[in-house]
């Protein structure tokens, strides 16, 4: 009772929390004894802040020290370190500069760093992938392909080499799939090369959504985020960098009749274990596609990344940002 009426109070505030008084919520399920080398039994879920419309994309700012996230219908993203009481406004607009007044997600999505420091964001609303430059001002990266403007990038990972492969969805065009500002007949995965030209790797999802490399980089994994259809997906990455046959990873419509969500973001550890969000929570799934354990956070969960030394996963839940301490640690770390 305690933790629930601390989690009410922040949440009426707005603010994060502070550690002495940061609630427990959710659940840890084992699937498989092979879980246990990457949860510790005793592991808790632990709310950092609260409050927010939708909270998408965290990132770690290794040179800062502190939490990225999007909170995409506030066009807006904040900022937490674990040495500063509360959240605060970091950016904002953050992925639509016009104005919102009828689009109900314009803000930014997926956000990362590149090898120089720099980060990367999937806009909504402005229908690109942006830069943010050591100077504060934005760089487009890419906001069309083919002479046609994006739907709403959504989500992206950052090969070693500097290619950004990412999502494009219509979650951002204020009528989705059936707004008149689309101009593509396709929902997309493209890879942005280091020398800006953009290439379409596939167009076989319906809705697709998280994204993320293997450790080795020979493989991607999409998240696709569609009701009939809730599906992990995996290619190989040919040496010319297309993409082999279409694969279902994992099929989560068991699990979604179960919990509320669907699949969303994702990332891999070290050791090439997939961490997605999907119904209920994060799924933790092997690289041949096996189940090994669900972190119940009780919430539709967005998005999870790496953060600290590289073994906590930060979680974008709904209206909270949460995280639990993990036995591994995340790829690239």
């Amino acid at each position: 009772m305690k933790h629930y009426t601390l989690l009410i109070i922040s949440m009426a505030l707005g603010s994060s929390l502070l550690w002495a008084e940061r609630p427990k919520i959710g659940s840890v399920i084992r699937h498989d004894p092979d879980f246990d080398k990457l949860i510790a039994k005793d592991a808790e879920i632990e709310v950092l802040a609260s409050g927010f419309v939708w909270s998408e994309g965290p990132v770690w700012d290794r040179k800062k020290n502190r939490l990225l996230w999007s909170d995409v219908p506030a066009n807006t993203i904040y900022q937490w370190s674990e040495d500063k009481e509360g959240h605060s406004v970091f950016m904002t607009p953050s992925g639509y500069t016009g104005v919102t007044a009828g689009y109900p997600e314009p803000g930014s999505n997926g956000l990362s760093f590149d090898a120089k420091g720099r980060l990367v964001s999937c806009e909504h609303g402005d229908r690109r992938v942006a830069m943010l430059t050591p100077e504060g001002g934005k760089v487009t990266l890419a906001d069309h392909y083919d002479g046609k403007r994006f739907n709403s990038p959504n989500d992206l990972a950052i090969h070693s080499n500097g290619a950004i492969y990412f999502t494009d969805p219509p979650y951002g065009l204020p009528r989705r799939e059936k707004d008149p500002r689309r101009e593509t007949d396709w929902f997309g995965v493209y890879r942005i090369e280091t020398n800006g030209e953009v290439s379409l790797l596939t167009k076989e999802c319906d809705r697709p959504n998280g994204i993320a490399l293997s450790p080795d980089e020979k493989k991607l994994y999409v998240a696709q985020s569609h009701g009939p259809k809730p599906y992990i997906f995996s290619w190989d990455i040919k040496a010319d960098g297309t993409l082999g046959p279409q694969k279902v990873l994992f099929d989560c419509s068991t699990l979604a009749r179960k919990y509320p969500g669907a699949p969303d973001g994702m990332k891999v550890d070290k050791d090439g274990i997939i961490w997605t969000t999907g119904p209920g929570g994060v799924l933790v799934i092997s690289p041949e596609g096996k189940l090994l354990g669900h972190i119940l956070t009780g919430q539709r969960t967005a998005n999870c990344n790496w953060g600290d030394d590289g073994s906590t996963l930060y979680m974008t839940a709904d209206f909270h940002v949460c995280r639990i301490k993990t036995l591994t640690k995340g790829a690239g770390w």
